[in-house]
């Protein structure tokens, strides 16, 4: 099996670097390069390793080996109708494509499946979404052709931050990416300023996901700063949309060592959440429980993961008031993180086999679901077989 040493290897000796120049280029310790490439370690902390594959150039999807396709297959959908869908050849001038354009469906139909869909990706489902998504595109986009109205097309847009979500998930930020740019594109047709904003927020979580990180911070910074809104006279939406962008600028400006900075953008977003109360808008959610998961997230950000700090700001956290079944997976992913490096390696484990139980796809999508268990297999004294067992339903070889 290829570990995660035997793609650093391929990819610095494809990159023409020696260990040294490896280890000076992402600023960590040579030994950890010799280790991981000589199968002594299997794993690195989630900050090594994003060091590591933004030195090499690469996404960190690819170093560390996460999964790209959905569990089920269906004869009219999966990933590759998904890429289809978003990278629709029709659209592209000069192209005379043989395109058969349907009747499109009623429109209320449609509009409830945009919302059906919504629900599946925040379940978890990705294979039933991935299996529907493709077709929900194609037909949204025949309806926006009979039926040009703003509401067709803010619908189209919340399709189409479905799709770069779900293409984010499952590794595929570059169609992400193309998907955000007809989200707001549509978003401009519904002349709603509120879901561009909610496009810059997805485009800065792709962003994220490629590694682009002084971009995704600039880009939610930037919109969010056009959003403000007066706290006394805005409504709710424009407060959890405004409280959105911050919270997407707060996780690349940890990534990027900015703690205080992101701290200061989580206070505000924070403000505006106990202004707002728990909102539902745009395909998302804001609520305060939302900002404070996240601050358990940028604790553990950066080159100097604070995991001592996330565990205390997860005491403020009740799981109960998180609305989203993939929102509460993820926040207790870093949870066991700060678990494990605090030394509770049985809390983490029983944290990571508590998210498998409730979110057993997802978790397979989670690179730092994934590094943890490396993490813990490395540093196991004894032979455990719960944690091996978890690592062999990832993915993740104990005996490599």
């Amino acid at each position: 099996m290829t570990t995660i040493g035997d793609r650093v290897r391929s990819l610095r000796e494809f990159r023409d670097l020696t260990q040294e120049q490896l280890a000076e280029r992402a600023g960590v310790h040579v030994d950890t390069i010799r280790k991981l490439e000589q199968g002594v370690r299997q794993s690195a902390r989630i900050n090594t390793l994003r060091a590591l594959a933004r030195a090499l150039d690469a996404q960190l999807e690819r170093l560390v080996g996460q999964p790209t396709v959905t569990q089920q297959l269906t004869d009219d959908g999966g990933l590759l109708a998904l890429r289809d869908a978003i990278q629709d050849i029709g659209v592209i001038p000069g192209v005379l494509a043989d395109l058969d354009l349907e009747d499109p469906p009623d429109e209320q139909a449609w509009t409830d499946s945009v919302r059906d869909a919504t629900a599946l990706y925040w379940q978890g489902d990705y294979s039933r979404l991935s299996g529907t998504l493709p077709l929900l595109l194609r037909d949204g986009r025949a309806v926006a052709r009979e039926a040009p109205t703003e509401r067709v097309w803010s619908q189209l847009a919340l399709a189409y931050q479905l799709a770069a979500c779900l293409a984010t998930q499952a590794g595929h930020p570059d169609w992400a990416y193309t998907a955000v740019e007809k989200q707001l594109a549509a978003a401009a047709r519904a002349s709603d300023p509120l879901m561009e904003g909610m496009g810059v927020s997805t485009l800065s979580w792709v962003l994220l996901r490629q590694g682009r990180w002084e971009q995704a911070q600039d880009i939610a910074e930037r919109k969010a700063d056009a959003l403000e809104p007066s706290f006394r006279k805005s409504t709710p939406n424009q407060l959890a949309v405004y409280g959105n962008l911050l919270v997407a600028a707060a996780t690349p400006a940890a990534r990027r060592d900015r703690h205080d900075d992101a701290v200061q953008m989580l206070i505000t977003a924070e403000a505006a959440a106990i202004r707002s109360g728990p909102v539902r808008a745009y395909g998302t959610a804001f609520s305060l429980v939302d900002v404070r998961t996240q601050k358990v997230n940028i604790a553990l950000a950066g080159s100097d993961g604070r995991p001592d700090e996330a565990l205390r700001f997860s005491g403020d956290v009740n799981l109960d008031e998180i609305s989203r079944p993939v929102h509460s997976a993820a926040y207790r992913v870093d949870v066991a993180q700060a678990q494990y490096q605090t030394g509770d390696s049985d809390g983490a484990l029983a944290t990571l086999l508590e998210v498998e139980t409730e979110q057993p796809e997802w978790i397979r999508f989670q690179a730092l679901a994934t590094s943890t268990v490396r993490e813990m297999l490395d540093t196991e004294r004894r032979r455990n077989t719960p944690l091996r067992s978890l690592a062999a339903r990832l993915g993740v070889d104990p005996a490599a």
